[in-house]
């Protein structure tokens, strides 16, 4: 039977303990997001001048998600049309149990008849047909990150001015070459797609290591629990500021009603709070049970402001007038001795007296007050005992048991029996 009630029991706290790590789980989803990212930069180009800035926003952005705690981030530099396809194909291998999906593409772009391609370093593009078998559609990079769950994310910072275009020839005169890259519109919900520029108009790398865009997605899209759509109006903001107002970077594509920040917000705890006065309270207790100068003083060194320090510094005070009491009080007593003594020696009785006691003239000194005492005492006991012997005729017992009333006793005897 005990056998039964033990297994029973076991079987309920395994159960108990499941479904509280699995509620921990539900209340923590950040937790276990899986991030994965692929950052690609194209500077050293073949055909064409080579890129100043692509090479090194590759590594600020390829940095800044590993700061946000990614957990894959692969960054690639001056990848030709193979490389770049290798790259993409493992990466979609990667997003298949990944919560969240970001490629980052920095290097040159371009739109024909409507359809935008990222350009590897070995590209040529002597004809404008060259590109379908040169370049790479952003149709195989959405393809990519199709497999994420939650968040899709594609960065292109390929805008820029592009030279191939000029040299390109052209097969069929109405086939278009735009300018820029071409608006874009993503078929897969929770997918954003990003432009250094909007559709149209070019980006600038700027004059500085990195480009205005990249500058500005290092410095908002890490920021806990910021919502992306926000953080790329504060990117397009800086963008704009930086170029003069010339170039305007452009987000397509739709999220949910949620906010879906890229670095999920800090954990907030949910316990009871420390209160930070209960620490003060505490200690002002302490000192007020110690009721010392010493305690309230090592009390206002460590809490010299606010509402307790000004409580210590009435009980300072209190200790302050109490002292000055008790040294009012132990003044005067000393004072009126002083004035006893100082009688006591300019009387003649007092330079008289001996063993430096009063003679027996001064009745303001102690010493005088403590003999006067002890005489009323002896002549009250002589009286009695006179009385007494008068009455019984032993005179001369009762005058040795009186002690100081002893002549007194005699003289009364006398009296009684006719002797003169």
């Amino acid at each position: 039977m005990m056998k039964h009630i033990f297994r029973a029991c076991s079987i309920a706290l395994t159960a108990l303990a499941f479904f509280a790590l699995a509620g921990c789980l539900a209340c923590s989803p950040a937790l276990a997001d899986k991030r994965v990212a692929l950052v690609i930069g194209n500077s050293a180009y073949k055909s064409v001048p080579k890129l100043a800035n692509p090479a090194s926003d590759a590594g600020l952005i390829g940095g800044m998600l590993r700061k946000a705690g990614f957990d894959t981030v692969d960054v690639r530099q001056d990848l030709n049309a193979s490389e770049m396809r290798k790259a993409l194909r493992e990466f979609g291998g990667r997003t298949r149990d990944a919560d969240v999906a970001v490629i980052y593409y920095a290097g040159h772009g371009m739109e024909v008849d409507g359809t935008n391609y990222l350009i590897p370093t070995d590209a040529a593009l002597e004809t404008d047909t060259d590109v379908y078998d040169e370049a790479l559609p952003i149709d195989r990079v959405l393809v990519s990150i199709e497999p994420a769950k939650q968040l899709r994310l594609v960065i292109l910072d390929a805008c820029r001015d592009n030279p191939f275009a000029k040299t390109m020839k052209r097969t069929v005169a109405s086939r278009a070459i735009g300018r820029g890259l071409a608006k874009v519109e993503p078929t897969t919900p929770n997918t954003m797609i990003a432009f250094a520029a909007k559709a149209g108009s070019t980006a600038s790398d700027g004059d500085s290591r990195n480009s205005p865009f990249a500058t500005a997605l290092s410095d908002h899209l890490p920021k806990p629990g910021l919502d992306l759509r926000k953080a790329f109006g504060f990117v397009r903001d800086d963008v704009l500021k930086s170029t003069a107002n010339k170039q305007e970077p452009f987000v397509y594509g739709s999220l949910g009603g949620d906010d879906v920040p890229l670095v999920p917000a800090k954990p907030v705890a949910t316990g009871p709070q420390a209160n930070p006065q209960s620490e003060l309270r505490r200690d002002y207790e302490l000192a007020l049970q110690l009721g010392t100068r010493d305690g309230w003083e090592a009390f206002l060194a460590q809490y010299p402001d606010g509402f307790y320090a000004n409580l210590a510094k009435g009980q300072l005070n209190k200790i302050g007038a109490e002292e000055t009491r008790r040294c009012g009080r132990a003044e005067g007593q000393g004072g009126r001795a002083g004035k006893d003594q100082a009688h006591c020696r300019t009387r003649p009785e007092g330079r008289a007296g001996q063993g430096g006691r009063c003679g027996q003239g001064c009745r303001r000194c102690p010493h005088r007050r403590r003999e006067a005492e002890a005489d009323r005492a002896g002549e009250g006991r002589g009286g009695r005992a006179a009385a007494q012997g008068c009455r019984g005729g032993r005179s001369e017992g009762i005058g040795r048991e009186a002690g100081g009333g002893e002549s007194q006793g005699r003289a009364c005897c006398k009296a009684g029996s006719g002797e003169g």
